[in-house]
This record gives structure tokens, C-alpha cells and sequence, in this order.
């Protein structure tokens, strides 16, 4: 198996990356490498992060590959700057090494092909005009951020221009020059929604102080395991639908039996898994932090038809200390931070018979596993999955059981 410095070698050697980008983004670290490699490299990180925790699960499965290794994402979130000083305005990802510089990248491997002509045509759209993108250290400047969001089951693109409040954006002419990419069949996706946010925060991210709608609607629609889902602005739904669909679908069958019993979707997100769960269980709670997202969660149910699913906006931890029902199912999927010991003893002292453990962070998974086994959980199961070919990440699944007292 080869190592990151064996990769380094090999691309000394001459091996050519795939992305036109490379050599300046920083998104994509494994351009250039056989996938089979890439797979044997983040598996590796996995076992042995376990291994450092002392989690020895009974079964260890090999890590699964994506369905698809290009064109998966389904939502990109660019930034307006420049790649050197007072140069040309780009419109793309930060550049390596170099947080204040941005790199165009209307050539992107990963993404629908929309998204790169979208981001070609915003970029020449603000150019010929002269925009000025927002300066990080002067705070001056109109142009912020470029997101744009997919239904991959609907073909619905949403596209949100995200900008300061200083005067001069042509909203018209932007929304007649998108459309007419539609009208002239350059696009393959649908245009159902065209949006601006506006954004003064000196804070370099994505602050929505205002919505306006330029076009149609503020959402897109997405489907899931036969489930269909409002996904709005800014709401949180995975990056990588088909990959995820198989995800929860293996992970779900960890659980021996939810039919007829009360589940908690812990991190629930908009509520994909709980709404998942709700087909077969008596009652599902979910519970998440950004409240929007509680909000679309519910919106989903209803139109779902699902009436046993309940949603609660708050902190884990200082939910469940409010919440009288009693589990019989646990799922968690956290953030990349993983969970609190606080969330952790919390979750344990349910002493729930499985728990099934979701994560896009195997360090932090590794290290909530050692707390919960030393609450008396064992590890029966674990699997890495990798979501997201070409870059850093990798998803894993993770099922525990009791065996303390």
C-alpha cells in the first residue's frame, strides 16, 4: 500500500493530475492517483485511528467506493477575489497554502458541468461591468460568494449571488443572463430558483442578513430512498445524494429491528434519516442545533405524509435533559466535531441495546468510540466509505452494542 509520500513521488515522476486546477486548488489532494490507491489510503487512516483508541470492532469491512468518482456534488459555495494582488477578478476556491487568494474554477472535475458554466458566466457577467469583488482587510467591494445547489433526482438548480449592500448590482440583467443560458439550451439542469443575499459581516463567511428572491423560488426538491425533500437556501443535505442514499441504507440495516419502537435521529439535520426511520418505527425525535433546519425537517414530514416524527431545535445534550420519552433506537450523525462527553454519557445512559454512529470525521468517531466503551458499549461494527473521491474525506458507519450492566 502506498503512502502520501510515495503519492508525492509518483508525482514527480510525471504522472499528470485529471483537473486543469490542480496545481493551485487545494480541494482535490488525490488528482493524479489510480482510485483503487486513494481507497487503500483513506481506509488505512481509518484503521488506524482505531487502532491508536484501541477500537477493535468484530467486523471491519473494506471501505466502499462512490458510485460516482466525478460530477457528485451537488452544491459548490465559490468566493469572489483575485489570485494576486489588484490582478484579475476570479471567482472559484481559496488557492493552497495562500487563504487570501482565490483560484477561478470553471473547469471543476467534481461538479455538474452547470455549475462551471454558471460560475463562467458570473464571473464575465460582473467583469464586463466592473464589480469590484468584497476586499477581506478593507471590508470594501460588492461581489462575496457564488453558491450554487442541485437536485440531482430533479434536475432543479438553485443559484444564490451572495453580495454586500453597496449600490450597482444589475439584479435584472443577472437574472436575464442565467435564464437565457437555459433558454439556449446551454444548461441541462432547470433554473427553478434565482436568489441574492446580501452580506455585511466582516466575518469571512457566508452571512444571510437578507434573502431576495431575483427568480421564482427560494428552494430546490430532492429525493431520497423514495422520500422527497424541500432543500431551501441554506439549509444543510448532503453533497453527494447517491452516495449517502447507500450509506444510510447499510447503516440502517445495522439495526436488528426499528418496526414498532421509539428511535432518536440524534444531529438529524433536515431529518433524512428520521424520516427514513419513520416508515417503520412507532416514533422518531429528531434533535439538531440550526434551527432552519429543524424547520425543513418538519416541512418534509408533512409532505412526506409522516405524522410520527417529531423535530426539536437545541444543544443535543440539553435537549435530551428536557425530553420524557425513552429510546429504544439510536442514531447519531454528527458534526465534524463529533460529540461532547456530555452527549456521550447522555446517549449511553439511554442503555439502549444498538446504537448506530454516523460520521464524516473518523478522528473525532475514534475517540467518542473509547468513551462510549468505556460506558459499556462495544464495538460490533464498522465500515469507512468514501463519499468524496479526490479530496481528504471520508464518511464511516459505525454499530455499537451494549454490554455493561
Amino acid at each position: 500500500m502506498r503512502s502520501m509520500g510515495d503519492f508525492k513521488k509518483i508525482r514527480s515522476e510525471g504522472v499528470l493530475p485529471v483537473c486543469v486546477h490542480d496545481e493551485f486548488c487545494g480541494g482535490c489532494i488525490y488528482q493524479g492517483m489510480p482510485y483503487g490507491e486513494q481507497l487503500a489510503i483513506k481506509e488505512k487512516e481509518v484503521r488506524d485511528l482505531f487502532e491508536e483508541k484501541r477500537i477493535q470492532p468484530e467486523r471491519f469491512d473494506s471501505i466502499e467506493g462512490c458510485p460516482q468518482q466525478y460530477r457528485y456534488r451537488n452544491k459548490m459555495e465559490y468566493t469572489f477575489g483575485d489570485m494576486v494582488k489588484d490582478g484579475p477578478m476570479c471567482l472559484g476556491m481559496h488557492k493552497k497554502k495562500n487563504f487570501m487568494s482565490i483560484i477561478t474554477v470553471d473547469q471543476c472535475q467534481i461538479v455538474d458541468e452547470d455549475f462551471n458554466r454558471i460560475l463562467r458566466f458570473t464571473l464575465d457577467f460582473a467583469a464586463e461591468r466592473g464589480y469590484r469583488h468584497y476586499h477581506k482587510k478593507s471590508h470594501r467591494g460588492l461581489l462575496r460568494n457564488l453558491i450554487i445547489r442541485r437536485g440531482v433526482r430533479t434536475k432543479e438548480l438553485l443559484v444564490n449571488i451572495v453580495t454586500t449592500t453597496e449600490e450597482g448590482f444589475d439584479e435584472d440583467a443577472y437574472t436575464a443572463g442565467l435564464l437565457a443560458l437555459q433558454q439556449n439550451n446551454q444548461l441541462n439542469n432547470q433554473i427553478v430558483g434565482i436568489l441574492r443575499t446580501f452580506n455585511d459581516n466582516i466575518a469571512d463567511k457566508v452571512t444571510c442578513e437578507e434573502l431576495k428572491v431575483l427568480y421564482s423560488r427560494d428552494y430546490y426538491m430532492e429525493e431520497i430512498l423514495g422520500l422527497r425533500f424541500k432543500v431551501s437556501a441554506f439549509s444543510f443535505f448532503q453533497t453527494n445524494v447517491e452516495a449517502v442514499e447507500r450509506l444510510y441504507s447499510e447503516a440502517l440495516a445495522l439495526i436488528d429491528d426499528f418496526a414498532g419502537k421509539t428511535a432518536f435521529d440524534l444531529y438529524c439535520g433536515t431529518g433524512t434519516i428520521s424520516q427514513i426511520l419513520a416508515l417503520k418505527a412507532k416514533a422518531v425525535i429528531g434533535v439538531e442545533i440550526v434551527e432552519e433546519a429543524v424547520e425543513a425537517a418538519r416541512v418534509n414530514a408533512e409532505l412526506n405524509g409522516l405524522d410520527n416524527c417529531k423535530f426539536i431545535a437545541g444543544d443535543v445534550f440539553k435537549v435530551l435533559q428536557t425530553v420524557d420519552e425513552k429510546p429504544e433506537v439510536i442514531v447519531v450523525d454528527p458534526p465534524r466535531m463529533g460529540m461532547s462527553l456530555d452527549a456521550v454519557e447522555k446517549i449511553a445512559g439511554y442503555g439502549v441495546p444498538q446504537i448506530v454512529y454516523i460520521s464524516c470525521n473518523p478522528k473525532t468517531l475514534a475517540v467518542n468510540l473509547q468513551q462510549f466503551e468505556y460506558l459499556g458499549y462495544k464495538v460490533r461494527y464498522a465500515k469507512a466509505f468514501d463519499n468524496f473521491p479526490w479530496t481528504k474525506h471520508t464518511e464511516c458507519v459505525v454499530m455499537m452494542e451494549r454490554v455493561g450492566k
